[in-house]
């Protein structure tokens, strides 16, 4: 948010209060997104399992603000150049930056709402094997946009802000990178772990009862 509040400074695409009050607006449904996303995190220690499904409910709402968020972002930057996009050509941090970060956020934000999402189906419903890899690709998958958007946002530099600005700068951007790095590693670990124990159980059923294994695997 520190880096939209410089760059409302030099570009402009709406009156001044309008403008202001949007942007204090926006600042405030992304803290609220990151508690609501730490509320459902933390309900999923649970062991009730009807507080767990409600925890991955209130994830799926704080998805949904941070994808609120990252589009206003992304209509307010290309409502700052009057939607030229031309400019880009000229711009490699208008492009990389003003453009890509709040993309790619947003398509981050997305694969890992659906990876919840089938997550939360899977709850519903009962386990799938298919549902289940879908679930674990995206929960890698939406990290790895987040893990991009977060190194473009760390390379932007605007020349009209003040040291204190830039401080604020770094202070939002490096924690992000540090987040969307720890989601990804813990993305990949889950993956892992599930599928690792799929494969030994797999191996212990084969080779220590084959008997048990070709009664469950023939056909009746």
């Amino acid at each position: 948010m520190v880096k939209l509040a410089t760059a409302r400074e030099s570009r402009t695409y709406g009156p001044r209060r309008a403008r202001n009050r949007w942007e204090y607006i926006n600042a405030g449904l992304y803290l609220f997104a990151a508690i609501v996303l730490i509320g459902g995190f933390v309900a999923q220690l649970s062991p009730t399992p009807v507080r767990a499904k409600s925890g991955l409910v209130v994830v799926l709402i704080g998805l949904a603000l941070v994808t609120l968020v990252n589009c206003h972002d992304l209509v307010a930057h290309m409502a700052g150049i009057d939607y030229c996009f031309a400019l880009m050509e000229f711009d490699v941090q208008l492009a990389v930056g003003e453009f890509a970060v709040p993309l790619v956020n947003i398509l981050g934000s997305i694969l890992t709402f659906i990876g919840v999402l089938f997550f939360l189906i899977q709850a519903e419903r009962g386990y799938g094997s298919r549902l289940e890899k879908h679930a674990l690709n995206t929960l890698i998958a939406g990290p790895v946009f987040w893990a991009l958007g977060s190194i473009h946002n760390l390379c932007q530099i605007y020349e009209r802000s003040d040291g204190r600005a830039q401080i604020l700068q770094k202070s939002v951007q490096v924690p992000l990178l540090m987040g969307s790095l720890l989601f990804l590693v813990g993305g990949v670990v889950n993956r892992n772990d599930i599928y690792g124990s799929i494969h030994t159980s797999f191996k212990i059923l084969l080779f220590e009862k084959p008997d048990e294994f070709l009664t469950k695997s023939t056909p009746r």
